[in-house]
């Protein structure tokens, strides 16, 4: 059997791996929920989030603070319901604390 070796971008690669497009499209989905609340977040706040991983109906933010995460702690219901709105089911917004964050 001759293998042939040659580059493809991701977005080939993540089409011809099932767990790969899995990835991608959390990827994305975790960015647009990102987008969607951002507006409802304090402006000084809003460089300290990031988006972080999608487990079931649980998504995650990652803060570069534990001041950050305390302020949020206080509109998680509301971003919650926001994205409800948009159509997003989550149930619950985890907040982790990464001060590494860029």
């Amino acid at each position: 059997m001759n293998r042939r070796h040659y580059a493809i971008t991701l977005q080939q690669a993540s089409a011809e791996s099932p767990t790969l497009a899995m990835l991608t499209a959390l990827t994305k989905d975790s960015s647009e929920r990102l987008k969607a609340i951002e507006p409802l977040l304090p402006a000084g706040l809003r460089d300290t989030v990031r988006a972080g991983p999608i487990e079931g109906a649980t998504w995650c933010l990652l803060v570069k603070s534990n001041s950050a995460a305390a302020k949020l702690r206080q509109i998680l219901p509301a971003l919650q319901a926001h994205l409800r709105t948009k159509g997003w089911e989550v149930n619950s917004i985890r907040l982790k604390v990464q001060t590494d964050l860029r």
